[in-house]
């Protein structure tokens, strides 16, 4: 709940967001990029370490990812060949970032779980960190989904339902710690692969083709700022 309280608030106002999506997409950008390199990867590599893999295997689920989500976004072109391309497109993105960011949610649930059965602080400081870097990451993709044309009452319900499968992470990760954990390195792994498709694919060369200087420059600096965010977030809360 408390992740969708940033993009709850954008959408109160939505003349104004419809105005700004274009900007809140490339701050998506740089949540999603900051999110992959920041925390999703460093963390699978510390899970893979404790578990005795190498480094080696972190960058082939990685990259498994980025190819999965290339294969899974060429799919729904080709279920969807009949429709208008630009319509397709939208389809593709909104797909896609409902996928990752149910993925990650799923990660988040099994390591809130995770850390609560180690001790009860540890759990609530992780619980406060995972809202903490979930808020930004969310009024992004908010912002993305505006900037695709849905209406304010689907948004709300596709991330709703994307921040209740933390709960089946969570569920799941109670039950079966023993028989999840091995998976961890490469679930971590493949969702920062995901993350960075889709900023690199879907978001970043907008920026790219916005004729006007002025709005891509403003665009160039909020994907940095957005950057910078997920990086400020982990920094201050200590990532560990």
């Amino acid at each position: 709940m408390v992740s969708l309280v940033g993009g709850a608030i954008l959408l109160t106002r939505e003349k104004f967001a419809l105005k700004i999506s274009h900007y809140l997409a490339s701050f998506a950008a740089g949540t999603l990029l900051g999110a992959a390199f920041f925390d999703l990867l460093p963390e699978a590599a510390h899970a893979m370490e404790e578990q005795g893999g190498g480094h080696t295997d972190i960058f082939l689920w990685t990259l498994l990812g980025i190819l999965g989500f290339f294969l899974l976004e060429r799919f729904i072109f080709w279920f969807h060949h009949h429709h208008d391309h630009s319509k397709t497109k939208e389809t593709a993105t909104v797909n896609l970032v409902v996928l990752g960011d149910s993925v990650h949610n799923f990660i988040d649930g099994v390591v809130i779980a995770t850390t609560f059965m180690i001790s009860i602080p540890l759990g609530i400081v992780t619980s406060l960190a995972v809202a903490a870097h979930e808020i930004p990451q969310e009024i992004g993709d908010f912002g993305i989904l505006l900037h695709r044309g849905l209406r304010k009452k689907k948004i709300l319900l596709l991330n709703f339902l994307s921040a209740c499968v933390s709960v089946i992470g969570a569920l799941l990760a109670y039950w079966s710690a023993e028989t999840i954990a091995p998976f961890l390195p490469a679930v971590l792994a493949l969702s920062a692969g995901f993350f960075i498709y889709i900023a690199a694919s879907d978001l970043i060369p907008e920026i790219h083709n916005e004729d006007n200087r002025k709005t891509a420059m403003i665009e160039t600096v909020l994907l940095l700022v957005g950057v910078f965010a997920v990086y400020l977030i982990i920094t201050l809360l200590g990532h560990e």
